[in-house]
């Protein structure tokens, strides 16, 4: 089963440092005052996260069959590596950041003139591609620069809790299929009971206020260089929240467990 979890721990860094690296996409397009391009170009983002996610799904369900051939099997150690992955891919894209910024920022502009996207594939270059290891750039981390963003401790605190619930929800529902091996077809499409609460907090709380975020630093010149810190900010944040979501795995599968069981 080691080959199964090496594909799973890749598969999984690649979903998050994705969506980790949409927020330099964003960054990029303020930057470049183009984020109405930006944003259509984080769908890229999210094609990339979903494909990924595809296939570390079944792949992931393959450990909860074989836990039911070999008892002895540690499905929980196995679930644990796979978030570990969750939070190197989100650290990965924290450090990538800076880089991406400039990167984005200059397939924005290139995207402009060539006026569609398989235009500007087909004429990126070797020289060109050798050409990007002068947008590398290192992020810098000062503490003393986070405390006056403007953004809340409430917010960053729902934005951890946030992240904790969405990196665990498909992997607790198929634990939950473990625990209930009885009930394991409706465990193990349960994962919507944890991912739920998840969206409602997400499509209320965090995706409105990052948009005023990213507004204001649109019409305001003096806040876009905030807006990259403003961005590591919600970026630390989430890897926190998949610390978190090992804390949570346990609880959160016991939750969908009680549930189907009242269904």
């Amino acid at each position: 089963m080691i080959h199964y979890l090496i594909t799973i721990f890749v598969l999984t860094m690649i979903i998050h440092t994705a969506e980790t690296l949409s927020y330099s996409l964003r960054y990029a397009g303020v930057k470049v005052n183009k984020i109405a391009v930006a944003l259509s170009l984080t769908g890229i983002m999210v094609l990339v996260s979903r494909t990924a996610n595809l296939v570390q799904a079944p792949l992931t369900a393959k450990f909860i069959d074989f836990a039911r051939i070999d008892p002895t099997f540690n499905v929980l150690g196995y679930l644990r590596i796979i978030l570990i992955s969750a939070s190197v891919g989100t650290f990965a894209g924290i450090i990538l950041f800076p880089t991406f910024v400039n990167i984005w920022a200059r397939v924005i502009a290139k995207l402009e003139i060539a006026g569609s996207l398989p235009r500007l594939i087909s004429s990126v270059t070797i020289t060109q591609l050798r050409n990007t290891k002068h947008y590398i750039k290192k992020p810098t981390f000062r503490l003393r620069e986070f405390r006056y963003l403007g953004i809340s401790k409430r917010f960053i605190l729902l934005n951890i809790i946030v992240t904790a619930i969405y990196t665990v929800g498909v992997l607790a529902s198929l634990y939950a299929a473990h625990l209930v091996p009885e009930l394991s077809t409706m465990a193990s499409q349960s994962s919507g009971l944890i991912n739920g609460i998840a969206t409602i907090l997400l499509t209320i709380f965090i995706d409105p206020q990052v948009g005023l975020i990213t507004d204001r630093a649109i019409n305001h010149e003096a806040y876009r260089e905030r807006l990259g810190k403003i961005y590591m900010a919600l970026m630390v944040s989430r890897f926190l929240g998949t610390l978190a979501a090992q804390a949570i795995l346990l609880p959160a599968s016991y939750l969908i467990c009680m549930v189907i069981k009242l269904i």
